[in-house]
């Protein structure tokens, strides 16, 4: 299986109406024949995580394991760590400000310029991966991390059990 490589950047940017905006990038992802997919940084752990499912999702559409009809949604489905698109769609975009990893699957030249119109790219700096207690408090009721698991491994951890739901999926299948 070959990999497919990927662009990995941040953003931000306001969604009226969610059906409207995944058709203007559709419109940019399919002018460059390439996938764009937005993960919901709010639900993530980070780059990581983002990496991992991707990874787990290429390999699925690559075997024809692949539970959802698009390379974007099968990536959502890994880093939600379900079966169900719907939960799974929860990770992508929402109505409202969005904080996103865009994922752009192959790389292409000037999608980014042409994503400029929709959102806008921010640096690690200006949006950073850390995991506040509120933060961590979501993504244990998410993943259905329980606090003596937590307890188990260690605060230090807590990334790598969210990651650990991510590659679960493929048990569950």
């Amino acid at each position: 299986m070959t990999e497919i490589p990927c662009d990995i950047y941040r953003a931000a940017f306001t969604v009226d109406d969610n059906a409207a905006f995944l058709t203007e990038i559709r419109t940019i992802a399919d002018e460059f024949e390439t996938h764009i997919i937005l993960f919901d940084a709010d639900r993530l752990t980070g780059r990581d995580h983002v990496e991992a499912a991707l990874r787990h999702a290429r390999r699925s559409w690559a075997g024809g394991e692949a539970i959802a009809n698009s390379l974007e949604m099968e990536a959502l489905l890994y880093a939600a760590g379900t079966r169900q698109c719907q939960v799974a769609s929860s990770f992508g975009i929402h109505p409202g400000e969005n904080r996103s990893f865009v994922a752009v699957c192959p790389p292409a030249p000037g999608v980014r310029d042409q994503l400029a119109g929709l959102v806008r790219i921010v640096s690690d700096e200006e949006d950073g991966e850390e995991i506040d207690p509120a933060k961590r408090a979501r993504l244990a009721d998410l993943f259905s991390i329980t606090p003596e698991e937590v307890a188990v491994v260690g605060e230090e951890r807590f990334r790598e059990l969210v990651l650990e739901r991510v590659a679960l999926l493929d048990v569950y299948r």
